[in-house]
């Protein structure tokens, strides 16, 4: 619940300063030594903006097809005209349905909204939150995706209407999932930099902000970042490998499940690596590469907990079911619950860190370190 407050908190307090302009330089701080550097970066916003609009677009595309096809499902099933295996009822599958034509309108708009100009005037708390979700579902699934598509011989999906759905259906749901992904992938971080350029620009290490954990961040989101993501990253590795500890029929594995586990398991590793190396604050790297990494695992342990985890507590409760789980019930939702911890503990350590390189940002023209113009407060001033 901490990590959870801290989350809330990050996120209310910059709604209240949540641009700090497009042309911040690799510090954060909004300088630029002559005019030559702002006519390059100016350039190089363009160059990428061109790049983040394909993506944005391309990603809306390949989205359509999917929202369509779903729509079609639920129309079917109303008329009585859609044949359905008897695992859900008429009512069940419409709601499971409903709900994904929602992600996928939802997912629609988000990709537009990062390209289009309306999209840099959405509250901060909205589009944060609907873009973390969103690639927390999508992004770290598509190297699975397309593991899955390559070593599957079948290509289909487990899902109660997969048997009955036409055979173009099932290759072109993936490759809505794929190009929707690849699309987020490109787009969200050149719109993230462009808007928060402070949680992004320049190395982890600052020479003028030697910070430490005890310093910038809230000791228990920190421990839970990191030791949790270790602890999911191990478990589902051994799983991957063939470990079945907290399995109650390992008979049932199968490639997908496998292949998930691994997926899960390199990611939760990844976002334990991407929160290490923003508490430490020593590598030289640049920093929107931790920043991004922990983004995207945060994302993808919350928004895959929140969604699995109420189908762990319905078969658990259910006497007699007709789907079966490898892992034990309650290991899956003890596991379900870690991830949804974890990965808010790690969006609460990248949000920290934004508001610190931010702080330090609106610190840095005041200490008389540069008499260049500072194009973020006039930015900020004329807006």
């Amino acid at each position: 619940m901490e990590a959870l407050s801290t989350v809330t908190a990050a996120v209310k307090d910059d709604l209240a300063c949540e641009r700090i302009g497009p042309y911040a330089n690799a510090g954060g701080a909004g300088h630029f030594s002559n005019r030559g550097d702002l006519v390059n970066a100016g350039r190089n916003r363009g160059r990428w903006s061109s790049i983040g609009w394909v993506a944005g677009y391309g990603a809306a595309l390949a989205m359509t097809p999917y929202l369509l096809i779903k729509v079609s499902w639920v129309a079917g099933a109303l008329a009585g005209l859609l044949p359905r295996k008897d695992q859900l009822s008429v009512a069940g599958f419409v709601v499971l349905n409903v709900v994904t034509i929602g992600m996928a309108a939802t997912g629609i708009a988000l990709a537009l909204a990062l390209v289009r100009p309306w999209g840099q005037r959405i509250p901060a708390l909205a589009v944060l939150s609907c873009a973390w979700i969103g690639c927390g579902f999508l992004v770290p699934m598509v190297p699975y995706m397309l593991l899955d598509t390559l070593l599957s011989s079948g290509g289909g999906t487990s899902s109660p209407e997969s048997s009955t759905m036409p055979a173009w259906e099932g290759p072109l749901i993936e490759v809505s999932f794929l190009g929707m992904g690849l699309g987020l992938a490109i787009a969200l971080p050149l719109y993230l930099r462009d808007r928060w350029p402070a949680g992004f620009a320049g190395k982890v290490r600052r020479d003028d902000a030697r910070v430490g954990p005890s310093e910038a961040y809230q000791p228990r989101p920190a421990i839970l970042a990191v030791l949790g993501a270790v602890v999911l990253g191990v478990l589902n590795l051994m799983w991957s490998l063939g470990g079945t500890i907290g399995l109650r029929h390992p008979g049932a594995r199968e490639l997908d499940w496998y292949l998930q586990a691994a997926n899960s398991g390199i990611w939760s590793l990844a976002g334990a690596w991407g929160v290490w190396v923003l508490l430490r604050a020593r590598s030289a790297i640049p920093l929107w590469i931790p920043v991004t990494v922990s983004w995207l695992a945060s994302g993808f342990l919350v928004a895959w907990g929140c969604w699995k985890l109420p189908f762990a507590l319905y078969l658990s409760a259910k006497s007699e079911v007709s789907t079966v789980w490898p892992e034990q019930l309650g290991v899956a939702a003890a596991q379900l619950l870690l991830s949804i911890a974890t990965g808010s503990a790690m969006l609460s350590i990248a949000l920290q860190t934004y508001r610190g390189r931010r702080s330090l940002a609106q610190r840095r023209p005041s200490s008389g370190e540069s008499t260049a113009p500072d194009i973020r407060t006039h930015h900020d001033q004329v807006s």
